[in-house]
């Protein structure tokens, strides 16, 4: 049904849009940047940059999916620039978490977006942390989830580096290494170059806090809440992709926004199909879900976060609610 929709066709002309007029607007942010100088307006521009780079790190993941071209090695090759050279993450690194994610979304021992270090998604790991500390912050997670996501940005940067220079055989390793160091070592350079030390760290600050926040506000309420999947658990291919995942329903807008995945379950189930067609795609699989008894989730981007904080709040507080009446819990289960 999706084929004959023509919907696993390529889009050559928007990714080609994209793939020109993406850098060109990031050269041009720079431009602006060099003739302001220094002054604290930058922190403005600061928020630009971190949008823009989240916006081209949508864009990669489209090509690491081969939604970009036929050919297997150009979409490898355009992941590896995009991600290294222009986010300064290491595609390698994320190629083989985000594979093993979508083999397997949100179950126990397979998803690596489970196992998220301060976090915690299910109660197995809530109940192996051991310090005293970390207890707290995730009796508390609830709270700190959005306050701790512009961290996010310095996370993708570390893992990235610690993967290119692992004693661990890496693809690619010194194309990685030096596209990395590029845009790493070349971005900073070039912002204390044209910033004075204080307003220059506060830049980087914001510019990374933005970027974080960007990519884990985008990313976290695809699966978090959604149903997990015990080790022992075997479902299909199209209940696993489903069941486990939710759509953000909204305006072209929010799907621009949203880099295409506010449509998590048509992108899991058609990884390859290039991103404008996945508003069509969305009609076609709700309706085939429903006709089968399969539940198909689709809500409002802040209900979704809602949930996403409940969620982890459960999670933290060893599945107890201190707002649920202990009666009407005990009557639920019931």
């Amino acid at each position: 049904m999706i084929r004959e929709a023509g919907l696993m066709r390529r889009r050559y002309g928007y990714y080609w849009t994209k793939l020109i007029g993406i850098p060109l607007l990031i050269i041009g942010t720079i431009v602006v940047f060099v003739m302001i100088g220094d002054t604290w307006w930058q922190l403005l521009t600061a928020v630009v940059f971190g949008i823009l780079f989240a916006q081209v790190a949508f864009l990669g993941h489209d090509a690491a999916h081969r939604q970009i071209f036929v050919s297997g090695k150009a979409n490898d090759w355009a992941s590896l620039i995009i991600g290294d050279l222009f986010i300064g993450m290491s595609y390698g690194w994320w190629r083989h978490k985000h594979t093993r994610h979508h083999a397997n979304p949100n179950k126990v021992g397979e998803d690596p977006d489970i196992e998220l270090p301060v976090i915690a998604v299910t109660a197995e790991r809530a109940g192996r942390i051991k310090n005293r500390l970390m207890r707290w912050v995730v009796a508390h997670q609830g709270a700190f989830f959005f306050p701790i996501l512009p961290l996010e940005g310095l996370s993708l940067h570390a893992s990235s580096v610690r993967r290119v220079l692992a004693r661990d055989r890496v693809e690619r390793r010194w194309v990685e290494i030096t596209l990395l160091a590029v845009r790493l070592i070349g971005f900073g350079v070039l912002v204390f170059l044209v910033l004075s030390p204080g307003v220059a760290v506060a830049f980087l600050a914001v510019q990374l806090g933005v970027f974080g926040f960007y990519m884990g506000a985008s990313f976290a309420p695809n699966h978090k809440g959604m149903p997990i999947v015990s080790k022992d658990a075997t479902l299909d291919f199209l209940r696993r992709q489903v069941l486990t995942s939710r759509n953000i329903r909204g305006s072209r807008l929010l799907d621009v926004a949203m880099g295409g995945l506010n449509y998590q379950i048509e992108h899991h189930l058609f990884p390859s199909m290039p991103r404008p067609h996945l508003r069509r795609a969305a009609h076609i699989v709700a309706e085939y879900c429903r006709e089968r008894g399969i539940p198909y989730t689709s809500v409002g981007l802040i209900s979704s976060y809602r949930t996403v904080v409940a969620y982890i709040n459960r999670v933290g507080l060893g599945e107890r609610d201190p707002f649920e009446c202990p009666l009407l819990a005990q009557r639920r289960t019931l």
